[in-house]
C-alpha cells in the first residue's frame, strides 16, 4: 500500500494538513474494496482529486474511469446521459444508445454534484447501487452493469433531506465511507505553497519569470478566507503571473487582486434561515389593515346615513356611542369640537323637515352609487403601505422599534422599507 506522501507526489497534491491527510488515508484504505464512497466539501476544495485515487488504487484501474457532473446536465436528459435509451423512446431518439453505467462496466463511476439529481433518477441509481440493475430509457429489458460509484456534492445532504429534495435511503447507500476535504480556511499553513506551485505552473506555461510574494503579503494571504477556496487561490495566482510587471508582490499589490468583502480572518458569515414565508405574512398583515379600514370607512358611512335619516345628533350620538368612539377615538375632552363638526356636518347635508320618504330615495340611490364606486376603487398597496408607515412613525414620533410593533413587522423590515421609500 503506498503512503500518504507517495500519493501526494503521484496526483500533484499540495499540502500537509491533518484533515487533508486523513481524507487521503481513508482513500487509499476503501480503494481496494468496492462499497461506495461519498466525497463532502465546500466548492472548489478539490473533490475531484479522491476519486481518481481511489479508481488507480483499485483492481478495476484498468477499466473506465468515467466522471459525470450531474449539476451540468438538463434534468429532461439526464436518464438517457446515465443509462442510455433505446430508438424511438422520445423525439430525437434516432438509434440506440449506451449510458455511462453500461459503458463503464467493470470500471468506476464519479457523480459530482450528486446532490443536484432528479428524484426520478435518484430512485434508478438506488436500483443500481442495490442489485446493479438497470433500465434504458424507452425498455422493459432489465440490464446489469458492475460499476464502482464514487460520488460527490458541496450540498448539505441533510437539509437535502429535510426539504425532500434528496432520498434519505440514497444518501445512506453512497455514503457507506464518507471522506470530507477541509475549506483552505482551515489549511493556513497550506496556502502558500499550493500559491507557488501555481506560480511556478504559470511561469512555466507563459514562459515568464515566477512571481513572488512580500512577507507581508504572505501574511494576508494566509488570513484571507478564501470563499473560492483553491480554485479562487489559482485564479489570483495566475492573474498576478500574467498581470504584473514588477514579480515581486507586495500586500499593497495583492490587495487589490482580493476581493473587499474579507481581507482578513474575520469570523465565518453564518446564513441565517428565513422563513419563505416572511412577504406572504407581511402581505397578509398589510391585507387585515386594509380591510379594518374598509371596515371603518362602512362604519363611517352608516352613521352619516344616519345623520342623514334623522337630523337629531344627540340621538345620533347616543345611539352610535359605540360606533363613535371606535371611529374618533376618546371624546371626553373634546366634546366641544366633536359636536361643532357634526353640527357643521349636519347642515351641509340637512333635509327639510317635511321630506318624505319619497324625496329621500335619490339621495339614498346616490350614497349608495358612491358606496359601489368607493367599492370598485383601485386599492394600492404600494401606497396603502407608505402611508401606514408614515402614521404609525408620526404616531411614535419616529420611533422605529414602536411602530414596528404596531405595524406587525420585524424592525429590520422596518428600517429597510424607510430605505426603500425614502422616508
Amino acid at each position: 500500500m503506498e503512503s500518504v506522501q507517495a500519493i501526494k507526489q503521484r496526483f500533484g497534491i499540495i499540502g500537509n494538513t491533518p484533515a487533508l491527510n486523513r481524507a487521503i488515508e481513508k482513500a487509499i484504505q476503501v480503494a481496494p474494496t468496492d462499497i461506495s464512497v461519498l466525497v463532502t466539501g465546500e466548492s472548489g476544495v478539490g473533490k475531484e482529486s479522491i476519486p481518481k485515487i481511489i479508481h488507480q488504487l483499485s483492481h478495476r484501474k484498468h477499466n473506465k474511469y468515467i466522471a459525470v457532473n450531474c449539476g451540468a446536465i438538463p434534468e429532461g436528459t439526464i436518464d438517457s446521459e446515465l443509462f442510455g435509451h433505446e430508438k424511438g423512446a422520445f423525439t430525437g431518439a434516432t438509434q440506440t444508445r449506451a449510458g455511462y453505467f453500461e459503458v463503464a462496466d467493470g470500471g468506476t463511476i464519479f457523480l459530482d454534484e450528486v446532490g443536484e439529481l432528479p428524484l426520478t433518477t435518484q430512485v434508478r441509481l438506488l436500483r443500481v447501487l442495490e442489485n446493479g440493475e438497470f433500465l434504458k430509457v424507452g425498455s422493459s429489458k432489465v440490464q446489469k452493469t458492475n460499476v464502482r460509484i464514487v460520488a460527490a456534492t458541496n450540498v448539505n445532504m441533510f437539509e437535502a433531506i429535510e426539504k425532500e429534495k434528496f432520498r434519505e435511503d440514497l444518501y445512506y447507500r453512497l455514503s457507506t465511507v464518507d471522506i470530507n476535504l477541509p475549506p483552505l480556511r482551515e489549511r493556513q499553513g497550506d496556502i502558500h505553497l499550493l500559491f507557488r506551485k501555481f506560480a511556478s505552473d504559470f511561469a512555466l506555461k507563459y514562459k515568464m519569470p515566477t512571481v513572488k510574494l512580500s512577507d507581508n503579503a504572505i501574511t494576508m494571504l494566509t488570513k484571507f478566507r478564501w470563499g473560492g477556496n483553491i480554485r479562487q487561490l489559482r485564479n489570483i495566482a495566475e492573474q498576478l503571473s500574467v498581470l504584473e510587471q514588477n514579480r515581486t508582490i507586495t500586500s499593497e499589490i495583492l490587495r487589490s487582486y482580493l476581493p473587499d468583502s474579507a481581507s482578513t480572518n474575520l469570523p465565518a458569515v453564518i446564513k441565517t434561515s428565513k422563513s419563505e414565508s416572511d412577504f406572504s405574512s407581511e402581505r397578509e398583515i398589510l391585507y387585515k389593515v386594509l380591510f379594518d379600514m374598509k371596515s371603518d370607512l362602512n362604519d363611517l358611512k352608516k352613521l352619516t346615513m344616519e345623520l342623514m335619516k334623522n337630523g337629531n345628533t344627540k340621538d345620533v350620538e347616543k345611539n352610535n356611542e359605540s360606533l363613535i368612539q371606535k371611529i374618533y377615538g376618546d371624546t371626553d375632552d373634546e366634546d366641544t369640537d366633536y359636536e361643532e363638526s357634526i353640527d357643521t356636518n349636519t347642515e351641509l347635508i340637512s333635509i327639510p323637515e317635511h321630506t318624505v320618504e319619497e324625496d329621500l330615495q335619490p339621495v339614498q340611490d346616490k350614497y349608495h352609487f358612491a358606496e359601489e364606486i368607493e367599492e370598485e376603487e383601485t386599492l394600492s398597496l404600494h401606497q396603502k403601505e407608505l402611508e401606514l408607515i408614515k402614521k404609525s412613525l408620526e404616531r411614535h414620533q419616529g420611533k422605529r422599534k414602536l411602530a414596528a410593533q404596531e405595524l406587525g413587522i420585524s424592525e429590520r423590515t422596518l428600517y429597510r422599507k424607510i430605505k426603500q421609500y425614502d422616508l
